[in-house]
């Protein structure tokens, strides 16, 4: 499982990257399917955007994929909050996809015939 971190309109620090896997890197406790997560910090350079830095996160597993982004006015408040919703994401993905796995097919659920005595 890799996690790549890049960079639009910022500069990527090791400091940030740090932060950035560390965070994301908390979703791998949860679900063990997890093939690769891409993360992308961007920041809009206008003074009149109040909340200019965007961390948008892509988590690809082996039957799907799942996105979220979110918006803040630092970089690392950003990471928090799109971390959060990637951990209720990948909980809810999960969820899903046992309890479509708990669920029997027709075919191979046949109603037991029963023996009626004379």
């Amino acid at each position: 499982m890799r996690i790549t971190v890049k960079g639009r309109n910022i500069e990527i620090t090791d400091a940030i990257r740090s932060y950035a896997e560390e965070k994301i890197g908390k979703v791998l406790t949860h679900y063990d399917q997890i093939q690769s997560i891409d993360v992308v910090l961007s920041v809009i350079k206008n003074p009149s955007v109040a909340q200019s830095h965007t961390a948008e996160v892509i988590c690809k597993f082996v039957s799907g994929s799942v996105k979220a982004e979110e918006k803040a006015e630092s970089m690392y408040a950003s990471i928090d909050l799109v971390a959060d919703i990637l951990n209720r994401q990948v909980k809810k993905f999960k969820e899903k996809q046992i309890s479509t796995s708990k669920n029997a097919s027709i075919r191979t659920d046949a109603p037991k015939e029963e023996t009626v005595a004379d």
